[in-house]
């Protein structure tokens, strides 16, 4: 009986040590609950050629080859003209933030997410990357989606009640106002601009110091811009995807 007793005070004493180890390892900094995904492959791409033959120089839009990119747009069905703005917000990201290592098709999958390329409500991109149509998300209202009270007076969203999220990579007003870059050097920042707005939600996913080749680091990237467990799995599959059928960086 009383070898019993020891062995049942043994048990719970174990139990506590476990779960107050437990309780610890969870706190720490770096711990994530929610688990992390691995990184998906990133993409290669063939950037222009200067005519010295040197590659585009930093100071200067890293814009894609065009041979490449008229392969690359037909194998993805990506719309060429938002795969060229996605290439070169990823190599301008990684200029800014070398250790970043963001590809161009983590880009590409959270614009494919956010919008299909700048085509929700059937629109399209036109030369300068505009949208043929304002994209706007739904009202912020607390209706199916987080509530938050209008913080642009409207200029962004039209609305001056509820913010909604606005452009190809829907951005919402107040992140636009702290993210938003000037992605094609004429003077301003758009987020109705897929330049503008990629290059911006590129250097968002590289903020902080991340790096987006390990599994903690992307992951943290995508949660930061939508927390969901399975908005992360959709732009993964579809960062994937896009690297599966260009090839992947050397």
């Amino acid at each position: 009986m009383l070898r019993l007793k020891r062995l049942l005070v043994f048990s719970l004493l174990a139990v506590s040590l476990i779960a107050a180890f437990s309780f610890w390892a969870v706190r720490q900094p770096g711990a994530d609950a929610r688990g992390a995904f691995s990184a998906p492959p990133r993409a290669g791409a063939k950037l222009q050629m200067l005519s010295t033959g040197i590659t585009t120089a930093v100071s200067v839009t890293p814009n894609p080859d065009a041979q490449w990119l008229t392969r690359a747009a037909a194998q993805t069905g990506i719309p060429a003209r938002a795969l060229r703005a996605y290439v070169a917000a990823a190599a301008m990201a990684n200029d800014s933030a070398p250790m970043c290592g963001i590809g161009w098709n983590t880009v590409a999958a959270v614009g494919s997410v956010e919008s299909a390329h700048g085509s929700y409500g059937g629109g399209s991109l036109n030369a300068a990357g505009q949208s043929s149509r304002p994209i706007v998300g739904p009202s912020l209202d607390g209706n199916g989606f987080a509530a938050i009270a209008d913080t642009d007076a409207g200029v962004l969203d039209g609305d001056a009640r509820w913010d909604h999220a606005v452009g190809p990579m829907q951005f919402i007003p107040t992140t636009w106002q702290l993210a938003g870059r000037d992605g094609n050097g004429d003077g301003r920042a758009d987020p109705f601009n897929i330049d503008d707005a990629a290059l911006s939600a590129a250097a968002y996913l590289c903020a902080n110091g991340r790096d987006l080749s390990t599994a903690q680091g992307w992951t943290d990237a995508i949660y930061s811009y939508n927390q969901s467990d399975p908005y992360i799995r959709q732009v993964r599959t579809q960062a994937t995807a896009y690297a599966a059928k260009t090839g992947t960086a050397e």
